[in-house]
């Protein structure tokens, strides 16, 4: 997630464009007094763009993403001088003066290919934008710094090559090097103690089948590290220890030790989900009963079952209580198959959820997230009843796009903020001490985005 930043002086600015990479500036704050950063300015900065397909922007003062028409972004730095271990990289952007700004600064992705040209690149040339995902920036405005942790991306001296990539048709434009002073920057940090990681979650529902989504989606977390869940429906059609066998454990099966599932109406397709429950063994709770909660850092996770008992005064919903008023962590997130709110076409909402959802509402739960429906749909928060609650509402997410084939959407629902029945991907959320990043991760080929920042209540 990107993080905005206060314009720097102009002073400033151009001081640091001045000593990019020969000086290290020693760093200030709690563990850090050892630690060093250096700035690169890009060696080579270009767009290109799918409506003048045969043409270069390589010496142009702007670099652009947008999806109407497509545009995207490449950045290469040399990053020389640098010793000792890398414990941080950020790139920073300047979005050009006097621009109405974007909904959507774009998503960051490292590159393989380290030689393309300036001057020479176009759209029908363009290297391919096929590395790890590192990051997005939320909405923009102009004339200001934003950043993207690519750490991921710089491991020490050598070339360093990245683009980056909107799904908005509100283009998000940014000074290129020729721009001078306001030029991107990559900030390389050494030495000192590395922040400490914050905890990862990520996954998503109705995911293995006989069809290649669910392969992609495996992929993308090949390379996340972190907790995986799931929101359900894990293999299709039946749930079946055979289907996990062939479907599932070859795709996202090799990352089953660190998988914490909920199941959905499909799994329970086998007579008590035998094959979920089997397969997954004691990572999937108590056998037969599918809730259970864990700890991730600052955060309560609960992992639900939509397929038993939920209404008021049933085992689940009382359990979940007590599991509830039990938790000393600030912040909470749930999961599980059925969605309460939804604009699917496919599935109605599920409304004898409702009681979980309260549940978590009364406990001043911050996020939950759903499957069932093969879509993404990003809804404000909202209290039980669907009204928007900015005070202690649950942020929610359908997540159902894990691998089997996309539902379309039909009647949008009230407080809806964001809708994709195209692209396969995972939902990762970084959570923070008190607060949290989402970020929609698309498949490697698909360039849907959606990603920002809540707080905790």
């Amino acid at each position: 997630m990107g993080i905005r930043l206060p314009r720097p002086p102009v002073i400033l600015a151009a001081a640091v464009v001045l000593v990019a990479a020969s000086t290290a500036a020693v760093l200030t704050g709690s563990g850090a007094a050892s630690a060093a950063s250096v700035t690169f300015t890009p060696v080579a900065d270009t767009y290109v763009q799918s409506d003048t397909a045969g043409t270069n922007y390589g010496t142009a003062t702007q670099i652009v993403v947008d999806n109407a028409p497509v545009r995207r972004i490449f950045l290469r730095f040399s990053v020389s001088g640098v010793s000792g271990t890398v414990t941080g990289a950020k790139l920073r952007l300047h979005t050009i003066s006097g621009n109405n700004g974007s909904d959507t600064g774009g998503t960051v992705r490292a590159t393989s290919s380290t030689t393309w040209s300036e001057t020479g690149t176009t759209w029908n040339n363009q290297p391919a934008v096929d590395g790890a995902t590192l990051g997005s920036i939320g909405s923009v405005g102009a004339g200001s710094w934003y950043e993207v942790d690519v750490t991921a991306a710089v491991t020490g001296n050598g070339t360093v090559s990245l683009a980056a990539t909107s799904a908005s048709s509100d283009g998000a434009y940014y000074d290129a090097r020729e721009s001078g002073a306001t030029a991107p920057q990559l900030v390389v940090t050494t030495g000192g103690t590395a922040p400490s990681a914050d905890p990862v979650l990520v996954g998503a529902g109705d995911i293995a089948t006989s069809g290649s989504g669910d392969t992609a989606t495996a992929a993308l977390l090949d390379g996340i590290s972190g907790t995986v869940f799931t929101t359900g429906d894990n293999v299709y059609n039946s749930g079946t220890t055979s289907e996990f066998t062939s479907y599932y454990a070859p795709t996202w099966g090799r990352h089953k030790a660190r998988t914490r599932p909920s199941p959905g109406n499909h799994d329970y397709n086998t007579s008590g989900a035998s094959g979920y429950y089997s397969y997954f063994g004691s990572q999937a709770g108590p056998s037969g009963r599918g809730y259970y909660s864990y700890d991730l850092g600052n955060w309560h996770v609960v992992s639900l079952n939509s397929n038993v008992g939920m209404s008021a005064g049933s085992a689940q919903e009382q359990w979940l209580r007590a599991d509830l008023a039990a938790s000393t962590k600030p912040c909470t997130l749930a999961y599980w198959h059925h969605p309460l709110y939804t604009s699917s076409s496919n599935h109605a909402p599920s409304t004898g959820t409702r009681p979980l959802y309260q549940a978590l509402y009364d406990y001043n739960a911050d996020v939950v997230v759903w499957g069932h429906n093969h879509v993404y749909e990003r809804f404000a928060p909202m209290n039980a009843n669907g009204g928007y609650d900015a005070a202690r509402g649950l942020r929610s997410f359908v997540a159902g796009m894990g691998g089997a084939d996309h539902y379309g959407f039909g009647t949008v629902q009230p407080n809806s903020e964001a809708r994709n029945s195209s692209a396969f991907g995972v939902l990762k959320f970084t959570l923070h001490a008190s607060g949290y990043d989402w970020q929609f991760v698309p498949v490697a080929g698909q360039t849907y985005s959606d990603s920002g920042t809540g707080a905790c209540h």
